[in-house]
Order: structure tokens, then C-alpha cells, then sequence
């Protein structure tokens, strides 16, 4: 799996990961693919909360394994002196710093931006919390449940009179992943010009409101408060999905050159082109309840793979409703290399999920798989400095925590939040 000809673009950049769970992770992840030398610093023994998650391989979580591939795991008592010092050793030679403890957490362990940067002046510190570090809500935590509700999200998802309803994902966790994915690019990017490091942070409650910008729009414009709208665009019709006679079909006629081939390619209704409630695309956003029940009183005669065939053929866009197993099984993600596998230390053979980029050069790679609880805690503590006799203690001690030479696991490393 390793390709040590490759030079992917953040080749020889070390970022320190100082995150649990999705959000950081999930960042942490994209940088390791873009060839970065992540170190995930964890406490132990538990490391990330999300090594407890459900469900597991031979005692490993399988959806840990998926997000923290192209990592080195080093497991460190951040409340314990040497332990810190290791930290500090880490820190100073690091580009990239990040966490997602509650905000103030840093700041008492003294591993915060002020501190690290009298050192290091050059780094990139990224802060990622539920709400932001300041405000009145600054102190909170924060989940990406309580994010969805308060950024909107959820009284404009559903079907129009339901109860609010969560996205199918935890959106607002990678919305702030990725977020901070590009402010971190952006500084580190800006640090080659000038030499000089940031400081920034992101929140779960910014992330998922930034990504609302097409309803801000409207809101901003005219006053529209978005509401629940099924699988319905509040702009376009027909442009939702339709009951079939085995499944759901999408459909995206939101064009009159669409319409007038989905009319009269695809359902063999001309008579629809003519018909006052359909004339104009006003008319059919008027009148999507009629539509919908005259494109399902059609669709209803076929399955699904007919219409989606019948739509490919006359030019309008449209596809089948997968359900998450059909998705993965598809032809299309298939080709695309979206499921590869890698080999894990403790779970064996692996599927996980590939890369979204294609390129025309090296990008990025799936290099190693997630690494156990402390992995590489000698390895690392060994390439800043210490010596084996100091490593040797420091697992005795349980300042460290090493998965091969074994140690005093207890807990530390700071607090979960």
C-alpha cells in the first residue's frame, strides 16, 4: 500500500491532531490524503471516543478505521509533565495544530495558540468547537444534532406539516471538517508567502449555516423563511422524485427544453406542453401537487430502471432512489473507485471508502490504514528527540502509552471536551 515514489503536495508537512470523533478527524483525514504526516495525539486508554463506536472487528471500530486512515497514532498523558513535554517537543516542529476540545480546555493545559507559537511563530493552530470560542454561547458543547437544529437546517427538511427532521448524515460535523480543511490550506498556503502562522477556528453552528447560502439568499431578497419540502425544489418543477411501480425516480426537468422532452419522450403526455396548470414553469411550481400525481399516475406503470432508461435516452436528467447498500453496489461508484479496501493491523482486509478527487497528478492516496491506540507513540517520540532510555521510562511511568512496548495504561491526556 505504501508508494514511496509518490509526492503528494503536503509531503513533509506534520500536523499534530488534537481532535476526536468526525469533524476534526474527518479534516485530519483529507490532509493525510493530501500527503501530510498527521500525527493524531490521543489519551489512553480509551484515545478517541470514537474507538468505542459500534460496530467492531476483532475489538476495533470499523467506522474509527474508515476515518482516520494515513494516520500515526501517539498516545500521551498531556497532564502529566513529560507527557506535556513530549506535547511541546511535537508541537514546536509541527505546521499544522488542531483540536476540538471545549473551548478553554487548551488554554488551561497550556497547549493553546499563545502558547505554542512563542516557539513555533510559524504555525497553523485550528481551533473546531460547537459554537465558536466567543459569544454567549462560546462555553458550550455542542453535537452535530444540536447544530442541525439551531443552524435551520431542521425546519427545512422533511415533508411540509411533519415534525423536524435530521439530515440522513452528520452534516454539520463534516460541514466543519471541511471548513476548516480549506482555512487551514488557506493559512498554510499564506504562511509560505509570509513566514507568519494563525490562528483560526470554526464552528459546527457556522459551518452548517455558511452552507445555507442559497436559502440566506432568499431569505435576504424577499423575506422567504425556508420550510420543508420533501424532495421538491422550492424554485423548480418538476424537480423532485417520483413514485414508481417498484421504487422512486428522481427527475430534473427544470428547463423548458426538459420539460418538453419529459413530456413527450419520456411519459408520451404532449397534451401536458398545452395544459394552463403546466404552461410556464410558475404554473408547474404552482401546481406541483397535480404534477406529482400526474407524472406518478404515469410512473406507476413501470419500474424504476425503465423510466430512468427512458429519461437517459431523451436527454433529461434523472435516476433511480438508492438506498445505501444499491449505492455502493453501483456501476457508476464502482468505476469510480469509491470502495477500495486496505490492510488493517487488528481488523484484517478492509473496505472503506475511496477518494472524491480524481487527478491529473499525484493528489492524494490512501497510504496506511487507521492506526491502533499508540501505534506509534516510540516511533514519533524517537524522531523529536528522546532517547530509548527516556521513551523506556515514559511508558513505565505512564506519561506515554506505546501499543508494541506496552506501558502504564492509565488515564490522562486531558480532558474529552
Amino acid at each position: 500500500m505504501e508508494n514511496t515514489e509518490m509526492s503528494l503536495p503536503l509531503e513533509g508537512v506534520r500536523v499534530v491532531d488534537l481532535t476526536s470523533v468526525m469533524a476534526g478527524p474527518y479534516c485530519a483525514m483529507v490532509l493525510g490524503d493530501l500527503g501530510a504526516d498527521v500525527i493524531k495525539v490521543e489519551s489512553f486508554p480509551d484515545g478517541d471516543a470514537s474507538r468505542r463506536f459500534d460496530p467492531k472487528v476483532n475489538d476495533e471500530s470499523y467506522c474509527f478505521a474508515v476515518l482516520n486512515r494515513n494516520k500515526r497514532s501517539v498516545a500521551l498523558d498531556l497532564k502529566d509533565p513529560r507527557g506535556k513535554e513530549a506535547f511541546l517537543k511535537l508541537a514546536a516542529g509541527a505546521d499544522i495544530v488542531m483540536e476540538n476540545f471545549r473551548p478553554g480546555v487548551v488554554k488551561r493545559l497550556g497547549i493553546d495558540y499563545d502558547s505554542l507559537s512563542k516557539t513555533n511563530p510559524g504555525l497553523v493552530y485550528a481551533s473546531m468547537s460547537g459554537f465558536g470560542q466567543t459569544g454567549p454561547y462560546g462555553k458550550r458543547g455542542g453535537y452535530d444534532i444540536i447544530a442541525q437544529g439551531m443552524s435551520g437546517i431542521m425546519m427545512m427538511t422533511g415533508y411540509p406539516g411533519g415534525r423536524p427532521a435530521k439530515v440522513g448524515i452528520a452534516m454539520n460535523d463534516i460541514a466543519s471538517g471541511v471548513t476548516a480543511l480549506y482555512g487551514i490550506l488557506g493559512a498554510y498556503i499564506g504562511r509560505l508567502r509570509s513566514g507568519k502562522g494563525q490562528y483560526l477556528e470554526t464552528s459546527l453552528l457556522e459551518a452548517g449555516l455558511a452552507w445555507s447560502i442559497w436559502e440566506f439568499g432568499a431569505w435576504a431578497g424577499a423575506g422567504e423563511i425556508p420550510t420543508p419540502t420533501g424532495t421538491r425544489h422550492r424554485r423548480s418543477a418538476p424537480y423532485q422524485a417520483y413514485r414508481t411501480q417498484d421504487g422512486y425516480a428522481t427527475v430534473g426537468a427544470g428547463n423548458e427544453k426538459l420539460w418538453q422532452n419529459f413530456c413527450k419522450l419520456v411519459c408520451d403526455r404532449p397534451e401536458w406542453l398545452t395544459d394552463p396548470r403546466y404552461a410556464k414553469p410558475a404554473d408547474r411550481l404552482k401546481n406541483a401537487d397535480e404534477l406529482e400525481r400526474d407524472i406518478e399516475a404515469v410512473f406507476a406503470t413501470a419500474p424504476t430502471a425503465h423510466w430512468v432508461e427512458k429519461m437517459d435516452a431523451a436527454g433529461v436528467p434523472g435516476g433511480p432512489v438508492y438506498s445505501f447498500e444499491q449505492t455502493l453496489a453501483d456501476p457508476q461508484v464502482a468505476a469510480r473507485k469509491m470502495v477500495v479496501e486496505v490492510d488493517h493491523p487488528r481488523i484484517g482486509r478492509m473496505k472503506t471508502l475511496g477518494l472524491p478527487i480524481k487527478s491529473t497528478g499525484e493528489l492524494t492516496e490512501i497510504r496506511k490504514p487507521a492506526p491502533l491506540l499508540g501505534q506509534h507513540t516510540a516511533e514519533v517520540l524517537a524522531e523529536i528527540g528522546f532517547g530509548d532510555a527516556d521513551i523506556a521510562s515514559m511508558l513505565a511511568q505512564g506519561a506515554a502509552y506505546d501499543e508494541a512496548r506496552g506501558g502504564k495504561v492509565a488515564a490522562g491526556g486531558g480532558e474529552a471536551e
